[in-house]
Order: structure tokens, then sequence, then C-alpha cells
């Protein structure tokens, strides 16, 4: 998993797999997840994410088990 944040572009971009991106969908307004061929999610992107969240730059990855 890879988490990049442009603050150029305020996105936040989140990497779930090294797949190939084969369609994207706009879920809710600003958030777009990426599918690969067989329809997994393989990532995330959430656009004006300094509005979304209170700092982008700093994220806190959490192992729960």
């Amino acid at each position: 998993m890879k988490v990049t944040y442009d603050e150029e572009v305020d996105i936040l971009n989140i990497e779930l797999s090294d797949a190939e991106i084969e369609e994207s969908d706009e879920d809710k307004p600003g958030i777009i997840l990426d599918y690969d061929a067989q329809g997994n999610v393989v990532g995330i992107e959430i656009l004006d994410a300094s509005k979304r969240m209170p700092i982008p730059r700093t994220v806190e990855v959490a192992r729960v088990g």
C-alpha cells in the first residue's frame, strides 16, 4: 500500500495494489475508486483532501490484530 498527498492539487491518493487501473468511478462527490480488470478496488483518490480531513500530509496507518 502506498499513500501520497499532492499539496499542489490537494489530492490524497491511496494505492492498495500495483494492479493496472481498468476503470475509475466517482463513488461520492470527490471520492474516486479505481478498479482493476477483475473489479477489485485497487486505489482511492480523495479530491480537495484538505477540506475533508484535518492534515492530509500526515496519515497514520494502524494495524489491527
